[in-house]
């Protein structure tokens, strides 16, 4: 059986509400009391019951997190940011991956609220906003990552994927290519505003992107075989293939490499989120990098705040992106 806070207190000859207030952190508790009371803490393997905390109406230091896709490894890298920056600040996190599912969305969230989470990071776009409005009036502090909504004043951290596009497609016009092809999560917002920028960047050159060359996809991988091959098999190919993630952009070198398209010789391609598919694709991807490490401290440091201050106004952090050059984008100017 699991110790109990009674069994902690007789062991170290002291008072239930002395090892409570150790627990928690507070009253006046001599330095060598709170030695003891730990060592035996310690000693006995006593793990203070988070549900416990939640039904006196303490903080339970625990922080929700929906993605939408553990398994892309944008999110993946992003709930470990996470858990380091909240872990920093004495909080743990519950992961929750929705599938892109609603059901599963719906009832991760009243399972958060069950365990009386302090605060949830919403990395998922829902087709039913209600439920998010739902956490809102029950005044759990929300904050959107990557992504918003008009109907929260909650925290916003994200990156600036008009300029992320922008700079994909720059860098492509300037080693030209014109016949450029996308491949884009268009249900995303995110997706969207990254090929707007991919398009601004094409208008600068008086080039107009054309629109059988966007291809819907989501970042999942056999949505984005399906997605590579319809380029692949295309009598007219464009020279290059800007992914709006490396995911996406590392499925469409596989797909090319089983159909003896050679990349970046035959076609080139260019991807977002710089996560560990740039490294370890052949040849290695160029892409435009999210600053993750930074989201991940601004989302933690911004929701503590909703946590420390309810009412306090929401804030909107746009970071930039980079672009990161690796050998998968041809030069077509010397040729």
């Amino acid at each position: 059986m699991k110790p109990t806070i009674y069994e902690v207190a007789k062991k170290a000859g002291v008072s239930i509400a002395t090892v409570s207030k150790v627990v928690n952190n507070t009253g006046r508790i001599s330095d060598k009391t709170k030695k003891k009371v730990t060592e035996i803490m310690h000693e006995l393997e006593y793990h203070p019951s988070s549900v416990a905390a939640a039904l006196t109406g303490k903080q339970t230091f625990t922080i929700g997190v929906l993605v939408p896709d553990i398994s892309n490894p944008f999110f993946a890298e992003i709930a470990r940011a996470l858990e380091n920056s909240a872990r920093e600040k004495g909080y743990g996190i519950i992961l929750c991956s929705t599938d892109y599912q609603s059901e599963r969305e719906n009832d991760y969230l009243e399972v958060l609220f069950k365990k009386q989470v302090d605060g949830i990071i919403i990395a998922t776009e829902s087709s039913d906003w209600k439920v998010f409005e739902k956490m809102h009036r029950r005044n759990i502090p929300l904050l959107m990552f990557s992504i918003d909504h008009p109907a929260f004043s909650s925290h916003v951290v994200t990156t600036d994927d008009v300029r992320g596009g922008y700079l994909a497609g720059r860098y492509l016009l300037d080693k030209g290519h014109r016949h450029v092809a996308m491949i884009a999560e268009i249900d995303r917002v995110s997706g969207r505003l990254r090929l707007e920028g991919l398009k601004q960047s094409l208008m600068d050159e008086e080039i107009m992107l054309d629109e059988g060359l966007i291809i819907s996809s989501k970042s999942k991988i056999d949505e984005a075989k399906v997605a590579a091959q319809k380029i692949l098999k295309l009598e007219n190919r464009p020279t290059a293939v800007f992914a709006s993630t490396d995911l996406i952009a590392a499925v469409f070198i596989n797909e090319a490499r089983k159909a003896n398209v050679s990349i970046p010789n035959d076609i080139s391609v260019i991807g977002f989120d710089n996560t560990i598919h740039a490294e370890l694709t052949d040849p290695g991807l160029t892409t435009i990098a999210q600053p993750i490490p930074d989201l991940a401290c601004y989302a933690i440091h911004q929701l503590l705040q909703s946590i420390e201050k309810p009412n306090s106004s929401g804030h909107r952090i746009m970071l930039s992106p980079e672009l990161i050059e690796r050998a998968s984008v041809k030069d077509l100017n010397n040729m």
